[in-house]
């Protein structure tokens, strides 16, 4: 991480805020990160878009048992459906987040080299904020390829087909139905999950961060303590956003499985899945959420936190 990624390291004076490699790291953060992490993405989105049935009854019990049956009907690449549109896709909200965040952090700090939480904040949520243009998209697509399988199961159970489609095919239907918005269904949702999430992992990043231990005095942080500080505050942001993400990813699956519920609207979704749910059901898939959020961006820190673009530009 730069200096900026820290609230008490003062810049040096002078110092010129570079973002290509900022960006170039983001986005190898990114592709590692979701690469390693995405079966475990998947099994979250089939067990946040699963109702309860009138007894109680439900396609999932646990995680295990998600991993188990979809393993069972689709095999180990069935594991990563979706991740070709989430790959190509991570590169760059990846890239737009960690360095957005970055640069407001780096013109937020005030003179004497400080940043007080607030202003951290504030450039968190900032960043996510900007992320959405290429978030919302990819996790619309994403989360029907992921669910497809889970719908498929449903309907072989009732003796009915479903037809698969690729992202490619999902995204020429929207275009073409609904043009280019139809691609942002869902965009309200997204924003206040990315924006909270933000508001939360970043200062907290840095704050755990900064407590850790030095390569030497004065240096960086040893890339070891921030992977664990990554884990911890994507942890931590995850379970407070996770009823958001709940939403969201009940308002962007556009396919639904019987009996299923349709969502006009954030407040209307909300309303539902309380009357129809209780409290709980927002918090499915929780931890889930918490165990792929925590790799992901420990992996994504200590990725971007290593700078591999400033060695391949020449910049360190």
């Amino acid at each position: 991480m730069s200096s900026s990624g820290s609230p008490k390291s003062p810049a040096p004076p002078g110092q010129q805020f570079s973002l290509l490699p900022k960006i170039i790291n983001g986005g190898i953060a990114g592709i590692v990160g979701v690469s390693v992490v995405f079966p475990l993405d998947l099994v979250k989105t089939r067990l946040q878009n699963q109702t309860v049935g009138p007894n109680g009854e439900k396609q999932y019990k646990n995680m295990l048992d998600c991993f188990k049956k979809t393993y069972a009907a689709e095999g180990y690449f069935g594991m990563y459906r979706g991740s070709a549109v989430n790959i190509v896709l991570i590169t760059p909200e990846k890239a737009i987040k960690l360095a957005a965040n970055d640069m407001f952090r780096h013109y937020l700090t005030l003179p004497d080299g400080s940043l007080p939480v607030f202003r951290q904040m504030i450039a968190g949520g900032s960043a996510g904020a900007c992320q959405i243009v290429i978030t919302t998209p990819m996790e619309l697509l994403k989360i029907q390829m992921q669910d497809a399988g889970r719908i498929a199961a449903q309907a072989k159970a009732e003796g009915r087909t479903v037809q698969r489609t690729t992202a490619l095919e999902l995204t020429k239907k929207l275009l073409r139905e609904r043009g280019v918005f139809g691609l942002y269904k869902g965009v309200t949702a997204t924003a206040a999950r990315d924006v909270s999430f933000s508001v939360v992992y970043f200062p907290l990043f840095a704050t755990l961060n900064d407590l850790g231990p030095k390569e030497k005095p004065g240096g960086p942080t040893a890339f070891w303590w921030s992977f664990i500080s990554g884990c911890s505050a994507g942890s931590a942001a995850a379970l407070v956003v996770n009823p958001m993400d709940v939403v969201k990813t009940r308002m962007q699956t556009l396919t639904k499985g019987t009996g299923e519920r349709q969502y006009s609207s954030i407040m209307d979704c909300i309303v539902k899945t309380m009357k129809y749910e209780g409290p709980t059901a927002f918090f499915k898939g929780g931890m889930c959420r918490m165990i792929v959020i925590a790799p992901l961006f420990g992996i994504a820190q200590t990725v971007y936190y290593l700078g591999i673009a400033e060695a391949l530009l020449g910049l360190k």
